[in-house]
């Protein structure tokens, strides 16, 4: 009797994340932290995955064959694009291992860190990792409450990103802010009602921007932990963009500050 796919649970390596979708698995290997074990959804997918296959294989990595149903049951609805691997789980950095990463700065770039308060969606946790990785921003802060959990679907949505991005988890986000400021860090909040516009702001140098919770904003402590409050300009009939659009744009605008400066 022919149907829709099953999406029933399917038995899976046990304290395992999966990670699916071809970025994704990909940016495992890349980062030298290749998956205990991969599945391939047999057919042609196998002819077009062939080069992962072979790197997973170059790696020791376990492979098997499974059919598409399988792949579907474990994504539950998610898009796979035929291939799902089984790694640990995302594990936030430390506060401390923050402060003895800016204390010990030895790029030739000022840092560029993204601070997300009370982004509590995993869809936009991914997408924001998304945006910090493509800007090279050097690492996301986020609360340790109030925070988006480091899970499945923040790897898939960060399509490779959340596995090189550093993501420092604190205790107190406005305390934390205010020892970034020790280290010369200007931090930039956002938000709307702010008279300045993001482009007169000069962004070139140690930066964090903050990010708050699309609706709410940023509570009220982070806000006041802020140097300067900053709005980006809006020409069309909408007030705000969603939170990893907004991120983009203020990561790529410090980044072109960085590259005419």
């Amino acid at each position: 009797m022919k149907g829709k796919p099953s999406r029933a649970r399917v038995a899976t390596p046990e304290g395992l994340d999966a990670v699916y979708g071809v970025h994704a698995v990909r940016a495992l290997f890349e980062r030298g932290q290749p998956p205990r074990e991969l599945w391939i959804q047999e057919g042609r997918a196998e002819a077009r995955l062939e080069a992962l296959v072979a790197l997973a294989r170059q790696a020791g990595v376990k492979c098997a064959g499974v059919a598409r149903e399988t792949l579907d049951g474990v994504a539950r609805g998610a898009v796979h694009q035929g291939v799902i691997a089984f790694a640990p789980p995302l594990q936030a950095e430390s506060e401390e291992a923050l402060w003895f990463r800016l204390g010990a700065w030895q790029q030739s770039s000022p840092p560029l860190l993204l601070i997300l308060d009370g982004v509590t969606d995993p869809h936009n946790f991914g997408a924001c990792l998304r945006s910090a990785d493509a800007a090279g921003a050097h690492g996301v802060i986020v609360p340790k409450d109030k925070a988006a959990p480091l899970n499945t679907t923040v790897r898939k949505v960060a399509c490779g990103a959340a596995d090189v991005t550093p993501v420092y988890q604190v205790t107190n986000l406005a305390r934390a802010m205010g020892r970034l400021k020790t280290h010369g860090v200007w931090i930039v909040g956002t938000a709307g009602e702010s008279a300045q516009c993001l482009y007169d702001i000069d962004l070139a140098g140690p930066l964090a921007v903050v990010m708050g919770a699309e609706g709410k904003g940023m509570r009220r402590l982070t806000r006041d932990a802020c140097d300067l409050l900053a709005k980006l300009p809006m020409a069309g009939s909408v007030s705000s963009l969603n939170v990893s659009v907004a991120t983009g744009v203020c990561l790529f605008e410090a980044v072109r500050q960085r590259q005419s400066s």
